[in-house]
């Protein structure tokens, strides 16, 4: 099994990091401190596939990389990182470029919508990585268990790389993921990074996380 690394100690980073530790991936949780509070804990509950480190740490452990950050800090998390730790690597973007500032629920920030996605920006930024955006559009429980949200429902991939997609259709697939649409290269992640505002719009008429998006054909 290879080393994952996985950006971020919230509910989305918890999510991923548990469902690769279920299926036996060696596991680090990257935060701005090697003793967060959060990532202690759950290496604590996790045992020996469980480790904890600094983003750079992570970056460095991951074979693979999940980047489970909010959002509004994304970019500033990789640009503390050393390009070089990331090269050749893929990157799983989960991000949504989410601005809370006008109150709830948050709209998408001008600067990543229409014209261009967090998905490029990351990509822009490590030129020489993988990025593969994907797991966005649905609860974190949802993204490792998608039956807990409906039935056979669809789940997007956008990515320059074939090769890094399809290490990523793989892990949509151990995560319980059947119907994969692969959209084409980064540019597409504007439409799946679109869908948030209708998803989170969903969310507050169903009270529930739990629903996602199924394309019918």
């Amino acid at each position: 099994m290879i080393n994952i690394g996985v950006l971020g100690t919230g509910m989305v980073g918890k999510a991923i990091a548990t469902k690769l530790i279920q299926l036996g991936y060696n596991v680090m949780m990257g935060s701005r401190t090697a003793t967060n509070e959060k990532a202690m804990a759950w290496v604590a509950e996790h045992g020996s596939l469980a480790q904890t480190g600094t983003f750079a740490d992570t970056a460095t452990f991951g074979e693979l990389i999940f980047n489970c950050t909010k959002g509004e800090i994304t970019l500033d998390v990789f640009k503390a990182i050393p390009k070089e730790s990331l090269d050749g690597k893929t990157i799983i973007d989960l991000s949504n470029a989410l601005d809370y500032s006008h109150g709830m629920p948050p709209v998408l920030n001008a600067a990543y919508c229409n014209t261009y996605s967090l998905g490029e920006a990351i990509q822009a930024l490590l030129p020489q990585a993988n990025v593969v955006k994907s797991l966005n559009i649905i609860t974190a429980d949802g993204m490792v268990n998608p039956q807990k949200c409906g039935q056979d429902l669809t789940m997007f991939m956008s990515g320059n790389n074939a090769e890094a997609k399809a290490e990523v259709e793989e892990l949509l697939l151990q995560f319980g993921w059947q119907d994969i649409i692969d959209l084409g290269d980064i540019t597409t992640a504007r439409g799946t990074e679109m869908m948030l505002p209708v998803w989170l719009r969903i969310y507050g008429q169903l009270k529930s996380p739990y629903f996602g998006f199924k394309i019918a054909r």
